[in-house]
């Protein structure tokens, strides 16, 4: 397919968002390519910020002061070096923009020291914080336009921007394969690379002394775009979360997948996430009544965060009220005791009643955790999240806020995506991948990733349905993951089937709400003592302290609905009744914990729906109350 046709999987289509629908839209921007040449050299291509230096700065810098006609020359310095529109350029945007702020700050110098004598001290550290923010905002609307710009560009023409992600991938592999970096084919890639599973790949890496990362950041452009992007989308759809104070981060790890300790703080963030204590975090956020935006790593820690504040919210009170840490606020401790006295539905909006939105990382696994949370503690809430991640990096960009949750941009940027079509069933070995401009509309496929470091091409097991296109890449929602299916006797239970009949069985119980569950099958546990094999399902409960036999003999019906391969099998015999426990409050935290502590475990943690190993199902085996 030659670079910037229109293939004839996803044609090129407007954007999601500002109509509601990909009917209504048209792309965002197309900047021009920069010059690269980084001297002012007449008549040639020349930096602009340059020019801008030699027209502008150094007679400031000479003379002390400022004349209208250096400005009104600058236009004309500009076309007698044939200066091309700013486009892909980054150091010659940043440069521009520095020379741009010193400027201002040059121009504004005298008159800022005359009224900075004036204040007094308060108002001075008023004023400095109001700059900061105000300029910091400014910074994050410029970048944010220009990463936006490069994004239009690189989906306009996926198949050269996608070439470009595979040469970065083998200029910089030190994996096995790395001898392929002197190509940049296609189908080259494809003969010499097969593809990998996420589990074979991980013990290949092992060998070759090249273990998964342990980073608790992402690295790659999507990452970065997905932060800045993230960031602009949400204060434009909520245009007070980005006020200062206006945000906390109840969670040790952000769920912006590149975050910006130098821009976050004056943007209004009230707590920094880094290596601060969870209760710390948590604190701080109870002592802010205006918060307006709620972050946490995933949806499943920020359950696990509203109901440790539910099970120590005295002691949070106590602390408040005595000053630790701060300033003794025994008024808001007040508020947070009766808050907490009117049960958990609606608990954020009466403990901050300017929140608007609750931003999270979605990383799979998460959907059961956000519904409990929009159900209970965040009823009212909009959920946001900037990104959807997998170990091996971010995949997917969120860049409509006021859209339903879930859907996700595949941007053909670093690391390289490729995707497998899913048959029906069971999928074909011999399945050739194809690239995001030839994805179809209402097909699911497999993500298929290849990054920098080791150069396999991973199937990393997760299903996407595409259901819209941005230009030419795919606009996706998540489906399942491959490696959570069940299969005692072949009967192949996906994730989202089981997640189906769950729901089906816990809208039967009484008042229950379903926080959390996972599946072990019989034979990891030793639990068949002689008879069928069969599911062992723990599951988090709100609203209900006992399962009675009806209750869970109701899952095993709802199984049944779902899947006529599992009835069949029950119906025989070859498959006996999935056996439902009830577990108490903190299981599924310690479970968490447990994830968390393996080093091969991916950031963020996945929430597993089948546990493979016996020491993780031990963890809710401990905790079972019913």
């Amino acid at each position: 397919m030659g670079h910037g046709a229109t293939s004839p999987g996803l044609r090129r289509g407007p954007e999601l968002g500002r109509g509601g629908s990909w009917d209504e839209a048209e792309p965002l921007g197309s900047g021009q390519n920069m010059s690269r040449s980084s001297h002012c050299v007449p008549g040639t291509v020349s930096n602009p910020a340059c020019i801008f230096c030699k027209a502008v700065i150094i007679p400031i810098l000479q003379t002390g002061e400022r004349r209208p006609d250096q400005l009104a020359d600058l236009p004309r310095a500009l076309r007698l070096n044939q200066v091309a529109e700013p486009g892909s350029d980054l150091r010659s945007c940043l440069e521009m923009l520095l020379l741009l702020l010193l400027l201002l700050f040059l121009l504004l110098l005298p008159p800022l020291a005359v009224l900075w004598q004036q204040r007094p001290q308060d108002a001075r550290l008023s004023w400095l914080a109001s700059l900061q923010h105000r300029v910091a905002a400014a910074t994050l609307c410029w970048v944010a336009a220009w990463q936006r710009r490069r994004l239009e560009q690189s989906t306009l023409h996926a198949d050269q921007s996608q070439q470009q992600a595979l040469r970065w991938c083998l200029q910089g592999g030190r994996g096995p394969h790395s001898p392929l970096r002197g190509t940049t084919d296609i189908s080259t890639f494809r003969n010499h690379l097969p593809l990998t599973k996420a589990s074979q790949a991980q013990e290949e890496e092992s060998e070759g002394k090249l273990l998964p990362s342990t980073s608790t950041q992402y690295y790659g452009e999507a990452s970065l775009q997905a932060t800045l992007l993230g960031l602009a989308a949400l204060n434009k759809a909520y245009p007070e979360v980005l006020a200062p104070g206006g945000t906390a981060c109840v969670t040790p790890m952000s769920p912006w997948p590149r975050p910006l300790p130098w821009l976050r703080p004056a943007l209004g963030q009230a707590s920094a996430p880094g290596a601060k204590h969870p209760e710390a975090l948590l604190l701080k956020a109870l002592r802010a009544p205006g918060l307006r935006a709620l972050e946490a790593a995933t949806a499943a820690e920020l359950l696990d965060v509203f109901s440790g504040l539910e099970a120590d919210g005295e002691e949070l009170a106590e602390a408040i009220a005595a000053g630790n840490p701060g300033a003794p606020l025994p008024r808001r401790a007040a508020e947070l005791r009766e808050a907490l006295e009117q049960g958990p539905r609606g608990l954020a909006l009466r403990l901050w009643p300017k929140l608007q939105v609750v931003v999270t990382l979605d990383a799979g696994g998460q959907a059961e955790a956000v519904a409990a949370l929009g159900a209970l503690w965040c009823q009212g809430l909009a959920f946001f999240s900037p990104a959807y991640a997998t170990s091996g990096g971010v995949v997917g960009l969120n860049l409509w806020p006021e859209q339903p949750p879930g859907l996700y941009l595949l941007p053909p940027g670093a690391p390289f995506i490729e995707l497998l079509p899913v048959k029906e069933g069971a999928q074909e070995e011999a399945a050739s991948t194809v690239l995001l401009a030839e994805a179809q509309k209402g097909k699911e496929y497999e993500l298929v990733l290849t990054d920098h470091t080791s150069l396999t091409r991973c199937c990393l097991g997760d299903v996407v349905q595409v259901v819209g296109a941005h230009n030419q890449c795919p606009v996706v929602r998540f489906v399942r993951r491959m490696g959570q299916a069940l299969s005692v006797r072949g009967e192949d239970i996906q994730e989202d089937m089981f997640s189906e009949a769950l729901g089906r069985a816990v809208g039967q119980w009484p008042g229950a709400k379903l926080l959390d569950h996972s599946c072990v099958e019989s034979s990891i546990l030793d639990s068949s003592e002689g008879s069928a094999p069969h599911y062992e399902v723990f599951v988090a409960l709100r609203g209900l302290r006992n399962l009675s036999e009806e209750n869970r003999d109701k899952l095993d019906h709802c199984l049944q609905e779902v899947s006529p391969r599992y009835k069949s099998l029950r119906f025989w015999g070859s498959v006996g009744a999935a056996r439902v426990h009830l577990v108490g409050q903190g299981a599924f935290g310690e479970l968490r914990a447990a994830l968390a502590a393996c080093r091969s475990s991916p950031f963020p943690p996945e929430m597993p729906r089948v546990l493979r190993h016996r020491h993780l199902a031990q963890c809710l085996q401990r905790r079972v109350v019913s």
